[in-house]
């Protein structure tokens, strides 16, 4: 049979194309890590309705519309509709129909964990004081822009309102300032350096091991060629985040070691042990970071992790997790620990009310017998999942794969 030469230029280009593309996504790419990925998976799902519970709380009398909501999805980068997400968790968002309008507000339970948090953070102020100046000692002039500051205070566990609770309190530590005298130029200045808190968590590690600074390995002893580099790379002296790099010449071994361990103190002092790589990367100029930052974290597999996780590039410390666990929890991480816990809560009596309404229109429509009822295994519903049967129903996978054949077979 002879083939169209219109049909192989399509094919070569598409194929062309296809390789240029994996190539520009294999800077990307690491190989995945099952438990890194589930810690991230949970994560995601706290964080949405995390940042729904803030936006309720930030509503007169605690209470949002459902319309109000589905205008923030999209911030939220959200799909579907706001109504269905929040019934998915009863046990932390109560929903009612008043004035022609859904409401949803902070159940019981949701309430008290939100006053525990506010109590925890209070209990906390110590810790937030040193964790933003150590923050402030890694930039070279000590000064960070508020905004920019904002995009990562969630990462560090600083209440939203940190600039009125926290920097009047400690006006020997820092103060506001806008050289620029714009809007969005005022930044948060260290007017205090303390040689205590100068101290790097892989410092601090080597001198209660009494030994040289070094990093931690992660990766399996398989991986023979990653731990030749990593020892390679380890080899060189540490240099501390703390110092100033403007004695390093850009590019340097030296400098990428300062870099690597900039990065290291960073995701150690978050509460996750992560970061977007987005974020980190509007901070190129205050921590002297590369342009091409992903590279950097890619070639040091053994310290990172890489994860493209709901097309977000995340940075995880390896060592800060055991599995898909973090180590150490920070306090705060408990609290909202109890939060997740309380949301599957929620989600598996979604799962079970959903699955009793699918056994009562099978009833309806004679499809099961009271007999099968008894022994019809209960299908969990994920969080993507809207609607009441789906392929979940035995009936409706059957005609969807019986389409999906008869269309290949075309």
């Amino acid at each position: 049979m002879k083939i169209p030469s219109g049909k192989i230029l399509i094919n070569t280009y598409v194929h062309n194309t296809n390789f240029h593309l994996l190539r520009r996504l294999s800077l990307w790419s690491m190989k995945k890590d099952p438990d890194l990925e589930a810690a991230l998976t949970r994560n995601r799902r706290w964080i949405v309705n995390n940042q729904i519970k803030n936006i309720i709380l930030r509503c007169p009398d605690h209470v949002a519309s459902v319309n109000f909501l589905q205008k923030k999805f999209k911030t939220l980068d959200l799909q579907g509709k706001a109504l269905n997400w929040v019934k998915k968790y009863p046990c932390c968002f109560e929903v009612y129909f008043k004035d022609d309008e859904y409401h949803c507000r902070l159940t019981k339970k949701m309430m008290s964990l939100v006053q525990e948090e506010e109590t925890e953070k209070d209990m906390q102020e110590t810790v937030f004081v040193e964790r933003l100046a150590k923050l402030l000692m890694m930039v070279s002039n000590h000064r960070l822009n508020v905004s920019k500051l904002n995009e990562i205070k969630n990462n560090l566990g600083l209440p939203d309102d940190y600039l009125i609770r926290i920097i009047p309190k400690h006006l020997d530590m820092f103060r506001v300032v806008n050289y620029g005298g714009r809007k969005n130029s005022m930044q948060i200045e260290l007017i205090k350096w303390d040689p205590e808190l100068a101290v790097s968590k892989i410092e601090r590690k080597s001198k209660e091991h009494v030994c040289n600074p070094s990093f931690t390995c992660s990766l399996p002893s398989t991986w023979v060629k990653s731990w030749e580099k990593f020892r390679e790379f380890d080899s060189l002296p540490y240099i501390s985040p703390y110092t100033d790099p403007g004695h390093l010449v850009t590019g340097s071994k030296e400098s990428e070691k300062r870099t690597i361990g900039l990065l290291h103190e960073f995701l150690s002092l978050t509460l996750w042990k992560k970061a977007s790589i987005m974020k980190l990367g509007h901070f190129t100029r205050e921590f002297h970071l590369p342009e091409r930052l992903n590279v950097l974290l890619l070639k040091h597999p053994g310290i990172f992790y890489v994860s493209n996780k709901y097309q977000i590039y995340t940075v995880l410390l390896r060592e800060g997790y055991n599995g898909s666990e973090l180590v150490e929890k920070d306090p705060l991480v408990v609290v909202k620990d109890k939060f997740g816990e309380l949301m599957q809560e929620g989600l598996h009596e979604y799962n079970r009310r959903h699955h009793m309404l699918n056994l009562e229109k099978k009833r309806k429509k004679g499809v099961i017998a009271m007999k099968q009822e008894k022994n019809e295994p209960v299908h969990e519903l994920s969080d993507e999942d809207d609607d009441l049967g789906g392929i979940f129903d035995p009936e409706e996978r059957k005609r969807f794969y019986k389409i999906l054949f008869e269309e290949k077979a075309r």
